[in-house]
């Protein structure tokens, strides 16, 4: 027997690994069972150039739990180490072995996983003492046992070993006692080594009989050794797709509408399929479903600094050896080649998009309302995106009817275009409250579209932006003959002061509630055959106060009352009526002229507002607008059916 101490620059080493160096007591078990893969896939390479001879046999790694003895076991019948091995790779921690043999067997090597040789310590973090008992490959070697309990002092010597590989044996300390559950251990090993490239064995299967749970001889293999992104393109199926979807989220019930397979090597390697998910609503439901692995090594759901933001939204697996990753692989460093990677991906989905677009419009314009956040969110912050997506973001109207924004403006333009030059294209975010406006529209021969989306406000400001002489402006914002100006407005024949009397009128008899709901009243001169009293709403406040819900530094607008126009109409034949019935008298009124105050004649008109009309007319623009509700409507109805009653 020998003892010695292990070489490490500090005697601190352990209490610096179980604090510091992993964010989860629970990667040990993710870092051992890299070991044993590492392990095995040296020796089957070592077989493929003729180092090992003769068939390999059972290369499965296992994990066995022992309650009673209070041990967690990890086995391979992988290549086994000597002492001097141990010693080297063991005793002398951050010299990986792995990292050697990968230089050795470069161009030969299937992938090798583990690269800072710290992997093995992360078992004292949930260990009070480990041993590892190690039967090398090679001939005439004996088999080695090393023992530690959690400080520099180890102690190793010969042993009898029946099997080639390695046994790690945990006695797992008391405080972690939960890593002897075998739902736990299962739990973390469906986690961190589902796809594994070797077949790994926990337990037996299990099955009820006679209402009984019984264990069967199979043993529970964890794992997919060959998942589908590590396969051909041209090997796969549609339902080979549809069902590893299935394999990666159990509990998601809806087909993915169509996915990406990732497949380069070149500058740099990287691997994986990317899903589109049904997304509808709530941006933050959906992230963290991208997982991220390296050599089949699941490392985090977290992947912000490989993909970018709005990609995050879809679901699938990367793969790459060359994504730099912190000493316990648990987080990304910032590298050239993440950059790379993301630009790649990038512009994988962007050219996907526009390939299915072109192939089937009609199948394209099917999906896009559930993919529709998707590709807004990835317009509004990624530039690059937004060029290639432009060929493929749609629009869609009251009609059902949907087309790029450039197709879009070169069908309306004819019509659309007031006497300024802009192309105005109106839209509605609910078109049963709109439907007066809606219609009033179509009978001018507008086409309406719907953008009822989250993310729509942010869009048309987008567009606007990008396009000279477009605006967006939605169907209620103000009368149709002022949203599309061909000429200029019509005139009445009233004086400012009759309008002003009018206004005041009308004004007296708004609800008011001036910290939440504001109300403005107008005289215009609209058609006489519109609405005699309507309420539009300023397309600039409005878009303000709606993109303030979904964009931080914007809490100014969105703490602003909503604010609407009450809009007289003054070419209707009801308030040519109301106007007739206006009353004039003469005030004297004190004005200042050339610094002397002066008195002066003034005609004031006024509307007696006990006319039942004048509220009348007001609730039916309300009511028109989906704001009459409660009390107001209860007393809008009795009111209606007195004035029918005469």
């Amino acid at each position: 027997m020998s003892k010695g101490n292990i070489g490490v620059t500090s005697d601190n080493i352990f209490p610096v690994i179980k604090k510091f160096l992993y964010s989860d007591h629970e990667i040990f078990l993710r870092e051992l069972i890299s070991n044993a893969v590492d392990a095995t896939s040296k020796l089957k390479t070592l077989s493929s150039v003729g180092e090992v001879k003769g068939d390999l046999g059972d290369i499965r790694v296992r994990v066995t739990i022992d309650k009673a003895k209070k041990t967690l076991t990890v086995s391979d019948h992988g290549v086994g180490m000597t002492a001097e091995e141990v010693d080297k790779y063991i005793n002398q921690i951050a010299f990986s072995g792995a990292e050697e043999f990968l230089n050795r067997y470069k161009d030969k090597t299937e992938a090798i996983i583990g690269h800072f040789g710290l992997g093995f310590y992360s078992a004292f973090m949930v260990s009070k003492k480990v041993e590892i008992f190690s039967q090398s490959y090679k001939e005439d070697a004996k088999a080695v046992h090393w023992s530690c309990e959690g400080s520099p002092e180890y102690t190793m010597e010969d042993t009898i070993k029946a099997e080639r590989g390695t046994d790690i044996v945990l006695h797992i300390d008391d405080e972690f006692s939960q890593y002897l559950e075998d739902a736990t251990i299962e739990g973390l090993l469906k986690k961190y080594c589902k796809f594994l490239p070797v077949e790994i064995a926990f337990g037996h299967k299990k099955e009820w009989k006679d209402g009984k749970e019984i264990e069967l001889e199979e043993e529970n293999i964890i794992n997919d050794i060959n998942p589908a992104w590590t396969r051909k393109p041209t090997d796969l199926t549609e339902e080979d797709y549809s069902k590893f979807y299935h394999e990666l989220y159990p509990m998601q019930f809806d087909e993915p509408l169509f996915h990406i397979h990732l497949n380069v090597d070149y500058p740099f390697n990287l691997t994986g399929i990317l899903y589109f998910p049904k997304i509808k609503s709530n941006l933050d439901v959906h992230r963290n479903k991208i997982q991220l692995y390296c050599n089949q090594v699941y490392v985090t759901d977290e992947v912000e600094n490989i993909v970018p933001e709005y990609l995050t939204l879809l679901h699938g697996v990367i793969d790459s050896p060359d994504i730099p990753l912190n000493v316990s692989r648990s987080y990304l460093q910032s590298d050239n080649n993440v950059k790379k990677i993301s630009g790649y991906i990038t512009k994988k989905v962007a050219d996907k998009l526009a390939e299915l677009y072109k192939a089937d419009k009609d199948d394209f314009a099917k999906k896009w309302d559930d993919i529709k956040m998707f590709i807004q969110f990835g317009m509004l912050t990624d530039e690059k995106f937004y060029e290639k997506a432009t060929t493929f973001a749609l629009l869609k109207n009251l009609n059902g009817e949907y087309a790029p924004l450039q197709e879009y403006m070169d069908k309306v333009r004819e019509n659309q275009v007031d006497k300024d030059g802009n192309l105005v294209l109106l839209y509605t975010n609910d078109p049963d409250a709109h439907y007066t406006y809606i219609e009033r529209a179509k009978a001018k021969g507008y086409d309406v579209l719907l953008m009822d989306g989250e993310l729509d406000v942010h869009c048309m400001s987008q567009a606007e932006q990008k396009h000279e002489k477009l605006r967006f402006v939605r169907i209620d914002s103000d009368t149709i003959e002022n949203l599309i100006k061909k000429e200029d407005t019509a005139k009445d024949t009233y004086t400012d002061e009759q309008k002003e009397g009018l206004r005041k009128a009308f004004e007296g008899l708004l609800p008011s509630d001036a910290d939440k709901l504001r109300y403005n009243v107008t005289c215009e001169a609209a058609a006489a055959d519109a609405l005699p009293v309507f309420l539009t709403q300023n397309e600039f406040m409005r878009r303000m106060k709606e993109m303030s819900a979904h964009q931080q530094g914007m809490n100014f607008y969105g703490n602003m009352p909503d604010s609407y126009n009450l809009v007289v109409n003054t070419n209707h034949p009801l308030i040519q009526e109301l106007v007739a019935k206006e009353t004039s008298e003469q005030v004297n009124e004190e004005v200042e002229k050339d610094g002397k105050k002066e008195t002066v004649v003034k005609t004031v008109y006024s509307l007696a507002n006990e006319d039942e009309r004048l509220k009348q007319l007001i609730d039916i623009a309300l009511l028109a607008s989906g704001q009459l509700k409660g009390e107001a409507l209860a007393k809008f109805v009795n009111r209606s059916v007195d004035l029918l009653n005469g």
